[in-house]
């Protein structure tokens, strides 16, 4: 990923004090857990977030290690979490090892069969998403998941914002260091943050997670020129305003919404831009049902937001901008409805590194060949904060042992 120098404040280095696993020692026959973020789509119809970590896994298994890779997919409360059996072809095939796969990462099973791997050999454990404890980082599933290995090589960097037992208790319990694909994005999105004085910084939060409203949204409208609230984003500032939104997806953004209005309210260095109308559609329609109605107006029952048409003048200034970041989908364009990403995005042809979309759902839907970042909400939370949950984890454990 590449991007422009900026000027003003930057996020902490979050990677400070954390050892790199370009730098480990590797020895043949060493025992270690990759924790990965395999977070992609059955149909894999993008794989940027497992492209990403393969050349941290063959150096491992370059060099003689036995690899249990311990990844995790999909959201267990949208109920989207699956078997990870379907990358096993894809993994095989750019590995060019065979990787068995062991569904239950607790089953003895599980257990005996990556004790028994040799020496080069990976399996693919998982998916942790789908375990107990898990998102609550549960030292009695920490402390199984550990037997799986001696090392851990902290992957997964769409996953390195949440404190989960696959990598932060993972870190906290044994020797571990950063991976490649971690450092990389890190170092590539500071310059994304802090203000950008004497140019023009335009920011769209789109998508359905919490962190896009917050820390997302208030922490981008401190540094950045103009924010664009798009997708359930700005379904639930719309609700928060008191507009009837019909059926609209609220996602994880409503119950920040009415705060993240008062924060907008009092004064931050972005101005908002909100949209100039509404393309509404009967819940599970398809473009042919779509109809614009003005923005202000209350959206009619059983009938959703799923796209908008921006103002012109906020088109005109994403044009301009000196800095262009989109995080999250700005409507449903997997279902069709592209009249909002594709004007903005289009107002961003030919810009070159001066335009970033941040995760892997977002780079799929959206007709985007310029730079991304494979964690969304991991990197709106290191733009916004300068935190990294899973690496500064590892700094604090390797500085008490």
């Amino acid at each position: 990923m590449t991007a422009p120098a900026t000027t003003g404040p930057q996020p902490p280095p979050a990677i400070a004090g954390a050892p790199l696993l370009r730098d480990a020692p590797l020895a043949a026959g060493e025992r270690w857990i990759y924790s990965a973020g395999f977070n992609v789509d059955p149909g894999l119809a993008a794989t940027a977030r497992v492209d990403c970590e393969l050349a941290d896994l063959l150096r491992l298994l370059g060099a003689g290690a036995r690899v249990a890779v311990l990844a995790h997919q999909g959201s267990h409360r949208a109920g989207t979490a699956r078997p990870l059996g379907f990358l096993v072809p894809y993994l095989e095939e750019r590995l060019g090892v065979p990787v068995p796969y062991l569904a239950d990462p607790l089953a003895a099973e599980t257990a005996r069969r990556v004790a028994e791997l040799g020496p080069g050999e990976p399996a693919l454990v998982g998916n942790t998403r789908l375990l107990a404890g898990e998102e609550e980082c549960d030292p009695r599933l920490v402390e199984r998941l550990a037997g799986l290995g001696e090392r851990v090589a902290l992957g997964g960097f769409s996953k390195a914002h949440r404190a989960h037992a696959s990598n932060v208790g993972l870190v906290r319990r044994l020797p571990g260091w950063v991976a490649d694909s971690v450092a990389r994005e890190l170092d590539a999105l500071a310059p994304w943050a802090g203000a950008e004085p004497g140019g023009l910084s335009v920011a769209v939060l789109g998508g359905t997670k919490r962190e896009k409203i917050d820390p997302g949204l208030v922490g981008l409208a401190r540094a950045y020129d103009l924010v664009v609230p798009a997708g359930a984003v700005l379904n639930a500032l719309l609700a928060a305003r008191g507009q009837e939104v019909g059926e609209s997806a609220l996602g994880e953004c409503a119950p920040a919404a009415r705060a993240t209005l008062d924060a907008l309210g009092r004064g931050p260095r972005a101005a908002v831009a909100w949209p100039a109308r509404l393309i509404v559609a009967p819940p599970g329609a398809g473009p042919a049902a779509a109809r614009s109605i003005p923005a202000d107006a209350p959206v009619p029952a059983g009938r959703a937001i799923v796209d908008f048409e921006p103002d012109p003048a906020t088109i005109a200034r994403v044009g301009r901008a000196t800095r262009f970041l989109l995080a999250g989908p700005p409507s449903l364009a997997r279902a069709g409805f592209r009249r909002a990403p594709e004007a903005l995005l289009g107002a961003r042809a030919g810009a070159g590194s001066t335009s970033l979309l941040l995760g892997g759902d977002t780079a799929a839907e959206l007709p985007w060949a310029g730079p991304t970042s494979s964690g969304g909400g991991a990197a709106l939370v290191y733009l916004t904060t300068g935190r990294c949950a899973a690496v500064e984890a590892l700094a604090k454990a390797r500085a008490g042992r």
